[in-house]
């Protein structure tokens, strides 16, 4: 697929929506469309990186996600931290870097080992970054930030008057990376769920009405075309920010 690469986004998000809705659909366990959901991310992920996207954030598994039935969530977390295991193995061929977006502290010690590892191994590597939302909450995040900003002005480190956009975008599981030019969610569902608020506010959103694991490539590819049309008709967000100044 040929793309304008003026106007290639750098960052998709993807809300991974209809794993569930896809199994019982196919008269399978829950279990089974949580992994065929994971294969279809390990595919979509290695396709972002072969035409060069800069980084792919996915919702994994929220905070509200724990609410959900005590068997799920355990195969849930088993599958990912296989995958990431399986991950770290295969770092070095497919140059991907993973990092973990959310409050790790209340996983397994397990699930935390894996989580290290994977993100150590891949560190260095080049090609895309792929962020997995795990054990993530949007509200939680902005929390988490105005916490720590509060303590550096309990602490005198800085005065209220100096809280900008930056230093709260520099205490996210994102900072250091471009906020998402798109994001695409799955299964027909047009709602955010608590992912990504404080990143998603110039981002371009597309609900695809097809479950996760049928999600392909070509999915991927008209997906960015829809972006670039909108790119092109809209003018870009730098350009939209200038207009509202």
């Amino acid at each position: 697929m040929e793309f304008n690469k003026e106007v290639m986004p750098k960052h998709i998000a993807i809300i991974m929506d209809g794993n569930r809705r896809w199994a019982k659909v196919k008269g399978k366990p829950v279990s089974y469309g949580h992994k065929e959901g994971a294969k279809t991310l390990e595919k979509i992920v290695r396709y972002a990186n072969k035409i060069g996207l800069e980084y792919i954030t996915v919702y994994a598994f929220s905070t509200e996600n724990w609410k959900r039935a005590e068997e799920e969530v355990k195969a849930l977390m088993m599958l990912l931290q296989n995958y990431l295991d399986d991950y770290a193995k295969r770092a070095d061929t497919e140059n991907i870097k993973v990092k973990i977006l959310g409050d790790i502290s209340a996983l397994s010690s397990g699930m935390q080992k894996s989580i290290q590892n994977c993100m150590e191994r891949t560190k260095d590597n080049t090609g895309v970054t792929f962020n997995i939302a795990l054990n993530y909450g949007g509200r939680d995040e902005l929390i988490k930030a105005i916490k720590q900003i509060a303590n550096q002005v309990k602490n005198n480190e800085i005065q209220i008057d100096d809280i900008t956009e930056q230093m709260i975008s520099d205490c996210l599981y994102t900072r250091g990376e471009p906020e998402p030019d798109l994001l695409i969610r799955t299964s027909g569902e047009q709602r955010l769920s608590n992912f990504l608020p404080w990143q998603l506010v110039y981002t371009e959103f597309l609900f695809i009405d097809k479950n996760w694991p049928e999600f392909e490539e070509s999915d991927l590819d008209d997906a960015i075309l829809e972006y670039q049309k909108r790119t092109r008709k809209f003018r870009s967000k730098l350009e939209r920010k200038k207009i509202w100044i």
